[in-house]
């Protein structure tokens, strides 16, 4: 990781990373319990890992890396996306879109608003995506 990538998700955890990261674990363990909600609790659970740390990481669709369409990234994602939607995603992307606004009121907390931003939409549809090293 670079010195700057380090330095920034530092800065991210005091600055309302590490409460939305476990937001996101909390909604990966409660779909796990429910047995059914497996599939989006390891999205929501690689998801929790990136918005403790995302400086020097990126989400991009599954199908842009390995090259293939997989059951994440055709119909049945788009399905999933929706199931997730209703279920958590909506107020994991609210939790996002507040601590932005609260941070982009300073100069200094632009940069984490635009990534809690950027997070807020990965919220909305989690499903096919992969975290890569940007």
């Amino acid at each position: 990781m670079q010195p700057v990538s380090l330095l920034l998700n530092i800065l991210w955890i005091v600055f309302g990373g590490a409460y939305m990261a476990f937001g996101w674990l909390v909604a990966a363990v409660v779909m796990a319990i429910t047995i059914v909600g497996l599939p989006w609790a390891r999205a929501a659970f690689n998801i929790a890992a990136y918005t403790l740390l995302p400086f020097g990481s990126r989400a991009v669709r599954r199908d842009e890396v390995t090259g293939i369409e997989d059951i994440g990234t055709g119909l049945l994602g788009l399905l999933g996306n929706i199931i997730w939607f209703v279920l958590a995603g909506w107020w994991l992307a609210l939790g996002h879109l507040i601590t932005a606004v609260f941070l982009a009121v300073s100069i200094i907390g632009l940069p984490f608003a635009w990534a809690h931003l950027k997070l807020a939409g990965l919220a909305l549809w989690p499903i096919g995506k992969t975290i890569v090293p940007a």
